[in-house]
Formats: structure tokens, sequence, C-alpha cells
């Protein structure tokens, strides 16, 4: 995956949520998922934080690819040691999430998020892009032991897709 690419999936990734979201019911969106014990809104919810992780977490990774390597790598097993408080506070925060924020807001956060992405993306070398740290494998299938820059703004978009087959929605099974 290259940058061109994870732009264009950003791009896609924006379109593809505002029609999920401008298409469902409140009926629909009340459903529950595939697969998850989340309801359609809460995994909308959840796909969206996704994105807003990916702007804090690459200031992380900026800073810890610029020390020893061990120094990541301590941080990603202290965090592993987390995984059990991390996975309940993940979940529960999807559960409200959608209801405080409402799904114009949703919207307007998921453009934003992806913007800024598509913007930081850009204005990254070749070489920031390259550097990367460890990460707590335990926290999502789609970490893995060791991440560059470039692997981590592509990392949204895997987690996006993955959710979005478990969504109920009829405009998810068409799309």
């Amino acid at each position: 995956m290259d940058e061109d690419q994870i732009y264009a999936e950003l791009d896609r990734v924006r379109d593809d949520y505002r029609a999920l979201l401008n298409s469902a019911t409140v009926a629909e969106l009340r459903q529950p998922t595939n697969g998850t014990k989340w309801n359609n809104e809460q995994l909308l919810f959840h796909m969206l934080f996704g994105y807003l992780l990916v702007r804090n977490l690459r200031f992380i990774v900026w800073g810890f690819s610029r020390l020893p390597d061990s120094a990541s790598r301590r941080f990603a097993c202290a965090l592993n040691a987390g995984t059990g408080p991390f996975h309940v506070i993940n979940y529960v925060g999807s559960l409200f999430g959608a209801r405080v924020l409402g799904y114009a807001r949703m919207q307007r956060l998921m453009d934003r998020a992806v913007t800024g992405l598509q913007r930081s993306l850009r204005a990254q070398s070749r070489e920031a892009l390259a550097r990367g740290m460890h990460f707590p494998v335990g926290w999502d299938p789609y970490f893995s032991d060791f991440m560059t820059l470039l692997e981590v703004y592509h990392y949204p978009t895997q987690h996006y897709d993955h959710h979005r087959r478990q969504l109920t929605l009829a405009s998810a099974r068409r799309g």
C-alpha cells in the first residue's frame, strides 16, 4: 500500500460512511450487527473512533520512532498488559458514542478526521513514513508487532472495512 492508495482509501471511506448514515433508518441503526455485541449505530461510532484514534496515534509514532527501539517495545508491552481494561473501555465507549454525538456530528467528525489524515499524509516525507514503533498486538487484530507511520495511516481503513462487513444495514449489504 502506498501513499496514493491510502489517500484514495480515505476518500472512499468518507463517501461510504456518509452514504451509510444517510441511507439508514433509525430502526436499522438500532438493529444488532453480525458478530459483535453492538448495534449498527454503536458499530458505526466504533468505526469512526478508529480514525479519531489515528489522529493522535501518529504523534505517538512520530515520537517513539526517534527513540531507541527498546523504548517502543517496552511501551507496547505495558499497553499489552492493559489489554483487558482497554477492551472494556473500547466497548463501553462505543455503546454511548453515537447517542452522545448524534449522526450529523459523527459524519462531520469523520469528514474532519479523514481530511486531516489526508493533509497530514501528504505532508510526510518518505523517510518519516518509513519510521515506526512497536504496537500492542493484543489491542487489535490489525496491529502488527512493528508498524511504520505509513501502516498506521492504513490501519483505520483496515479496521473500518472489517467492521463494515458486520453491519446489518440494507445499504451495507448493497455496497
